[in-house]
C-alpha cells in the first residue's frame, strides 16, 4: 500500500530539486556580488538588524571572561606592582648618583677653570672627613707632605677662599676653614679700597670685620678680596660680601658681618695653591750699608779682640805735622795748638841748610765693632805734633 500525504501537507517540488535550485540562486548572487560589488548596501543592512542578535548571544561568554580577568589580573597586577617598586628604588639610586656625579663634574670643571685662571701651582685634594672638635671649623685633605704641601698655603673653591693648611702630615693634610674663629684674613673693598682684616666666627659660619671706625666707606653689598700684601694669599681672590653694617654714633667702631663667598661646607674638592718662593730684592739702603762696613773693616788696622773694649776715636781735622830733622832735639807743643814750622836759619852761602818737610797727620780711623755691643764714643789722646828747632 503506497503512503502519500494528504493534500494539505504536500510539500511541492522534490528536496533534490530545491537543493538545485537554491545552489543556483546563490551561485548567481556570488558572482554578482564579486563582479559588480551590488550587495554591499544588503550586507550592511543585514548586519545592523543582527547586531543585538549576535550581542545577546556573546553575553554569556564574555560574563565568564570577565570574572576569569578579574581574578587572574589581580594577581598579576600585584606582582608588577611590587617589580615597579623594585624597579623605581633602583632607578632612584641610580638617578641620585646621576645628580651627584653631574654635580661633582661640575665642580670639577669649575675648579680647572679657576686652576687655569691662577699664575700659580695648584694640586686638587678630596675632603676626607671633618675634625673630631666641635668647637673649631677644620677639614682633613688627602693631600700632604708627599704631594709637596707645607703649612701656610691657601686653599680655594671654584669661587673664592676657602681657609688655609694649618698642619701637614706625610699623606693629608688639616684646612682650617675660612670661619673658624681663631683665623684671620687681610682683605680690601672692591669698591671703595679700604684694607681690613676679616676674623671668623666659629660656627655662625659668618665673617666680621673687627676694628672698623663708623665712617668707613663700607656699604652693604661691597665684595671683599684678598690684598696680597700678607705674602700668602694672591691678590683678587673672592673672600665675602658684606651682608650688614651697624654704625652707631655711640660706638667706637662699627659692626660689619660678611657672608663668605666659598662653599665652606658644601664642597668636595678643592684647590690647594703652592706660589713659588721668591727671594726679597735688597733694598739700595742695605747695600749701602754693607758697603760701609766693608770699607771700615779694610781701613781698621787691627781687629778687636774684645768686644766689650770696643770703642770708636772721633773723626778730627788733619793736623800739619813737620817731620823732626836728624839731630835736632824735639819739643812738645799742646794738642790743639795749630802746627808750627820753624824760619829757616840764615846759612853761609857755602853751607846749604836742607829744606824742612811737612807731612799732614791722618784722621784716625774708627775702630770695627763687633754686632750686638754698643761701642762708647770716648776720645783717644791725640800725640801732640813736634816742633822742630833748626839746626845749630
Amino acid at each position: 500500500m503506497e503512503y502519500s500525504p494528504p493534500p494539505l501537507f504536500k510539500q511541492g517540488a522534490s528536496a533534490r530539486a530545491k537543493v538545485v535550485f537554491f545552489a543556483m540562486i546563490a551561485i548567481a548572487l556570488l558572482v554578482i556580488d564579486a563582479r559588480m560589488n551590488t550587495l554591499t548596501m544588503i550586507r550592511q543592512g543585514v548586519g545592523v538588524i543582527l547586531y543585538p542578535l549576535q550581542a545577546a548571544a556573546l553575553m554569556p561568554r564574555d560574563a565568564a571572561y570577565a570574572v576569569g580577568d578579574y581574578f587572574s589580573s589581580l594577581s598579576s597586577l600585584q606582582k608588577e606592582n611590587s617589580e615597579l617598586k623594585r624597579e623605581r628604588v633602583a632607578n632612584a639610586q641610580a638617578l641620585q648618583q646621576g645628580q651627584y656625579l653631574m654635580a661633582e663634574n661640575a665642580q670639577l670643571r669649575a675648579l680647572l677653570a679657576a686652576a687655569e685662571r691662577l699664575s700659580v701651582k695648584s694640586v686638587m685634594s678630596e675632603i676626607l672627613y671633618d675634625t673630631r672638635d666641635a668647637f673649631t671649623r677644620k677639614i682633613v685633605v688627602d693631600r700632604g707632605a708627599h704631594h709637596g704641601i707645607t703649612p701656610g698655603q691657601p686653599v680655594i673653591d671654584d669661587i673664592g677662599v676657602v681657609g688655609q693648611v694649618t698642619r701637614v702630615f706625610p699623606f693629608t693634610s688639616e684646612i682650617t676653614l675660612l670661619t673658624d674663629k681663631d683665623f684671620a684674613i687681610p682683605v680690601q673693598v672692591v669698591r671703595s679700597g679700604v684694607r681690613s682684616i676679616a676674623y671668623g666666627r666659629g660656627q655662625s659660619g659668618v665673617l666680621d670685620l673687627r676694628f672698623m671706625s663708623t665712617n668707613a666707606d663700607v656699604q652693604k653689598g661691597d665684595m671683599l678680596v684678598t690684598t696680597g700684601i700678607d705674602g700668602v694669599y694672591p691678590a683678587g681672590l673672592s673672600v665675602a660680601s658684606v651682608t650688614q653694617v651697624e654704625s652707631e654714633s655711640s660706638d667706637a667702631f662699627a659692626r660689619i658681618m660678611c657672608q663668605p663667598s666659598a662653599g665652606i661646607g658644601r664642597n668636595k674638592h678643592l684647590l690647594i695653591l703652592m706660589p713659588e718662593a721668591k727671594a726679597v730684592p735688597r733694598s739700595e739702603l742695605e747695600d749701602a750699608v754693607e758697603k760701609k762696613d766693608k770699607s771700615l773693616r779694610k781701613r781698621s788696622p787691627e781687629p778687636v779682640k774684645d768686644p766689650a773694649k770696643a770703642t770708636v776715636a772721633p773723626e778730627t781735622k788733619a793736623e800739619p805735622r813737620v817731620a823732626p830733622i836728624q839731630g835736632a832735639p824735639a819739643k812738645l807743643a799742646p794738642a790743639n795748638a795749630p802746627a808750627q814750622i820753624a824760619p829757616k836759619p840764615a846759612a853761609s852761602p857755602a853751607q846749604a841748610a836742607p829744606a824742612p818737610s811737612v807731612s799732614v797727620q791722618a784722621p784716625l780711623k774708627p775702630l770695627a765693632t763687633t754686632q750686638g755691643v754698643s761701642a762708647q764714643a770716648t776720645p783717644k789722646p791725640l800725640t801732640p805734633p813736634k816742633q822742630i828747632q833748626p839746626a845749630q
